[in-house]
């Protein structure tokens, strides 16, 4: 099954912007301060599927800044171009708070390690050495997603409930149609690398290599049936194949 991708933009019901709109605009953009949006320092791209139905995968474009050294808030849209539909948000925080959540919270948020490390989450435009260096801090964190427009049923307005959002956790889970659309132009390192070829560069090479303590934990994705999905919480230390305890939401 390939998934329904939204990325011609619906017409929006409603007049189109005037002249007198956008005046006014103008006029208060040179007033107003924009202290939240100026302390966005950051643009990730990276893949979401819907909780409860992994077919339904969306492109996630993260606008981002921190709140302190171990959080991250993210305005998310469904593409880098000007007219991009606000779809989502996204919470990231370390490892270490992470653990500190309750365990009844905990399955609400997805690990960001594989991610990373298999190159579906990268900085567009990044020059390599630059983008690694972040990433690497980005590996060990931890992520709430909830998006608010279903923009891959082609829903012109943001309808229905809040949908809670989860990452990738391991390979052949990303439909190549989307992966081929992240190597256009607009996704080209300045390196001239595109999105494969950093994924591959990512799992080849050592430098790259995300470590983690044994003593911590790592959420995953368990398994799904129909609406029902399960989340986990797996201890690296513990013998291969055993499983932490299983939350069902």
């Amino acid at each position: 099954m390939d998934p329904v991708h939204a990325t011609i933009h619906p017409e929006v019901p409603g007049e189109k912007t005037k002249i007198g709109t956008s005046l006014v605009d103008t006029a208060a953009s040179a007033i107003q301060s924009f202290g939240p949006t100026k302390q966005i320092h950051q643009h990730l791209c990276a893949f979401h599927f819907y909780a409860d139905d992994m077919t339904r995968q969306v492109e996630a474009h993260h606008y981002c800044g921190h709140r302190n050294d171990e959080m991250r808030q993210c305005l998310i849209y469904d593409s880098p171009d000007a007219d991009a539909r606000l779809i989502g948000l996204e919470y990231i925080v370390t490892e270490d708070l992470f653990l500190t959540l309750p365990d009844s919270e905990k399955p609400l948020w997805h690990s960001h390690e594989y991610e990373v490390k298999s190159g579906v989450l990268f900085l567009p435009g990044v020059p390599g050495p630059v983008e690694r260096k972040d990433l690497e801090k980005v590996a060990k964190t931890y992520g709430k997603t909830i998006h608010f427009w279903q923009v891959d049923k082609g829903d012109d307005l943001p309808l229905g409930l809040p949908q809670v959002m989860m990452a990738l956790t391991r390979d052949g889970q990303l439909y190549p149609s989307l992966a081929k659309d992240t190597s256009s132009p607009n996704f080209t390192s300045q390196t001239g690398t595109d999105w494969a070829n950093r994924a591959s560069s990512k799992k080849t090479k050592k430098s790259f290599h995300v470590r983690t303590q044994n003593t911590r934990f790592k959420l995953g994705l368990f398994g799904q049936t129909g609406p029902m999905w399960r989340l986990g919480i797996v201890s690296p230390s513990k013998r291969r194949g055993r499983t932490g305890h299983i939350w069902r939401v």
